[in-house]
């Protein structure tokens, strides 16, 4: 009895809203067309932050990998190499924090008008 029970639940939910369900595909179709082509653009575009006044500089990419970090000569500080780390941090972050914020302004941008409260 329960294995009829599941033949009959399945084919009703294989049957529900054909129409509703191809333009629902349709759109998911394009959202994934969009964002390939999103995460393309972001991929390309380059994010620099300093940090100590300019001192240090980090690049990264849109897909977050460090591309570079620039440093002051005078930065250098031998009797004080962990300023220089601190500041190697703070910029990386910084330049990690931009490439994320444009993403996520970039996806807001693209879920925003399918209503799916992204």
């Amino acid at each position: 009895m329960a294995k009829g029970f599941n033949s009959r639940g399945m084919g009703g939910m294989g049957g529900m809203g054909g129409g509703m369900n191809m333009n629902m595909m349709k759109q998911v179709q394009k959202m994934q067309q969009e964002m390939a082509r999103m995460q393309e653009e972001l991929g390309a575009k380059t994010y620099s932050a300093g940090a100590g006044g300019g001192m240090v500089t980090a690049q990264v990419n849109g897909q977050r990998q460090l591309l570079g970090i620039t440093i002051d000569p005078e930065a250098v500080d031998p009797d004080d190499v962990e300023m220089l780390q601190d500041m190697v941090v703070a910029a990386v972050n910084e330049a990690m924090r931009a490439a994320e914020d444009d993403a996520a302004n970039a996806m807001k941008g693209l879920t925003g008008g399918l209503g799916l409260g992204m």
